[in-house]
């Protein structure tokens, strides 16, 4: 097999499966993201499965452990219990939210006396010590709801002893005289009380107290900070994302020194709902966070060609150089010789950066399957375009047909954009939150291409430009779901003969989805 192809094998498909060192070694910094990140600013990085969120933190907190800086990652799959995260939902919501909390807290507790024990020069035990038992107690109160009862138990004892003795005596020359008379008397009562509980352990978390105590843990770090990066923020069950993200805005981000960063995808995340009472509930973003940056707008082809070619080369060298070179293989000293000894030519190479559609986790999947394909020899278009096919047969595909009715809205959209309106793209309102879409988005069916442009048609009104994912429309071309006229590949020795088209701004413009016409 040829070394390259080799490599493709080799490339760790997730980044939490890699070592640090590695992903250190092939991290990309596009658009000045790792800058923007280091601001002390809370944010929250928006990214869709597989387009780096993991690695993008992991590299992060690496640099901050290298500047003298403690930084904590959380992987929000790893916390909860059956008490918390999937608790019985008679259990109200707040209260699921306080467990996860103190979930959170005590990681962050975990981790710094982790570090302190592996590290004491950089953390010494001996004075941060107190501040994390004060956290450790601020954060693991727990009170009992249910009916109190109050026993009360009486007891009263009496004695009474008497005893008395007279006696003569005659003796010469001496007479006398002796009597004795005693008394003892002793009473004695007691009096217990026994008060019983009855009820459930409730969660409880006292602001006051563990902004307090993390104030005096802060102050005893290095240079007074302390980074938080939750990763997997999506994985928290949708209803109670805001309760989790008001509770840590009182509790966490409110601490001076303290620095959040929360990676999440959009589309899953529900960082703040409106609350008639209190204004809202959760995080708001551009008040209490800010949007440090979007992951998908960077890396999609149709977006940007020449940022996303460039990105892409760059990272693949650097997994293809760090996949060989603990085997003494001597791997492509650049990006040209990466070209030369891994394609048939450029172009094939720019159809694995069209075929991922913005999405490494796709890109690095792609390869491989290519790589099988050719095995020792170079990886041209078609084996591109059939390993594209075979990864969303693989993966998307499996996830969408389990879902009836998303299955149907994307035929519905192949009928409409597709056959219909001759192009893979179509307009839908910005602002549209709906459960299929945002369904095929997550599973990296439908992408968006772009945002915020207007339509031909309807003046005044904005929107996102969704393409059907590459893979997804060269198995649909294979199918009797065909779009006639658009796009004929046919096959000759079993290979493509035509390329999947790109996308057309323009011509897409009157090609608005209207999802009302689907329901009906």
């Amino acid at each position: 097999m040829r070394p390259t192809n080799l490599a493709f094998l080799r490339i760790a498909k997730r980044a939490e499966r890699q070592d640090d060192d590695v992903l250190q070694k092939t991290f990309v910094d596009f658009g000045s993201v790792m800058t923007v990140v280091s601001s002390i600013d809370h944010q929250v990085i928006f990214g869709r499965r597989g387009t780096g969120k993991t690695h993008l933190l992991t590299v992060f907190r690496q640099s901050r452990r290298a500047a003298g800086e403690i930084a904590i990652q959380i992987d929000m799959r790893n916390l909860g219990s059956s008490g918390g995260i999937y608790a019985d939902s008679s259990i109200p919501l707040p209260q699921r939210a306080t467990r996860l909390l103190i979930d959170v807290l005590a990681v962050i507790h975990g981790n710094l006396l982790e570090q302190a024990i592996e590290n004491d020069a950089l953390i010494n035990l001996g004075v941060t010590g107190s501040a994390l038992d004060e956290l450790f107690i601020a954060h693991s109160t727990v009170r009992v709801v249910g009916p109190t009862t109050l026993t009360m138990t009486a007891s009263a004892e009496n004695a009474f002893n008497a005893e008395s003795k007279l006696g003569f005596s005659v003796s010469a020359p001496l007479q006398s005289f002796y009597g004795e008379a005693k008394e003892a008397s002793s009473e004695r009562e007691t009096v217990t009380a026994t008060k019983s509980l009855t009820g459930e352990e409730v969660a409880r978390v006292n602001f006051g107290s563990v902004g307090n105590s993390l104030r005096r843990v802060v102050e005893t770090l290095p240079k007074g900070k302390l980074w938080i990066l939750i990763d997997e923020w999506s994985e928290v069950p949708l209803d109670l994302q805001p309760y989790l993200a008001d509770l840590l805005r009182r509790a966490v981000l409110s601490t001076k020194g303290i620095t959040v960063k929360i990676a999440a995808i959009e589309q899953r995340s529900r960082l703040l709902i409106p609350d008639a009472m209190v204004g809202h509930v959760g995080l708001e973003l551009g008040a209490d966070l800010s949007a440090a940056i979007n992951l998908d707008d960077y890396m999609v082809f149709d977006n940007d060609e020449t940022k996303a070619v460039a990105f892409f080369k760059a990272l693949v060298l650097k997994h293809v150089q760090a996949a060989l070179e603990p085997d003494g293989i001597v791997p492509p000293k650049d990006q040209n010789e990466l070209i030369t000894q891994g394609f048939t030519q450029f172009n094939a190479f720019h159809e694995v950066v069209r075929a991922c559609e913005g999405v490494p986790r796709d890109a690095i999947h792609i390869l491989s399957q290519a790589a099988q394909r050719s095995n020792d020899q170079t990886i041209s278009v078609n084996d591109v375009r059939r390993a594209a096919q075979q990864w969303y047969q693989a993966s998307k595909d499996a996830a969408v047909s389990a879902h009836e009715q998303a299955k149907r809205l994307l035929l519905w959209i192949v009928d409409k954009v597709i056959k219909e309106r001759q192009t893979k793209a179509f307009l839908l309102e910005s602002g549209t939150r709906d459960t299929l879409i945002d369904f095929l988005y997550d599973e990296r069916v439908i992408h968006v291409l772009r945002k915020s442009m207007s339509a031909q048609d309807e003046p005044g009104k904005r929107f996102h430009v969704y393409g059907i994912d590459y893979g997804c429309y060269v198995d649909l071309i294979n199918t009797a779901r065909a779009p006639q006229g658009l796009l004929d590949l046919g096959e000759s020795a079993h290979e493509f003969c035509l390329s999947v088209p790109k996308t057309d701004f323009r011509s897409i413009r009157r090609c608005v989805l209207n999802l009302a016409d689907f329901y009906r």
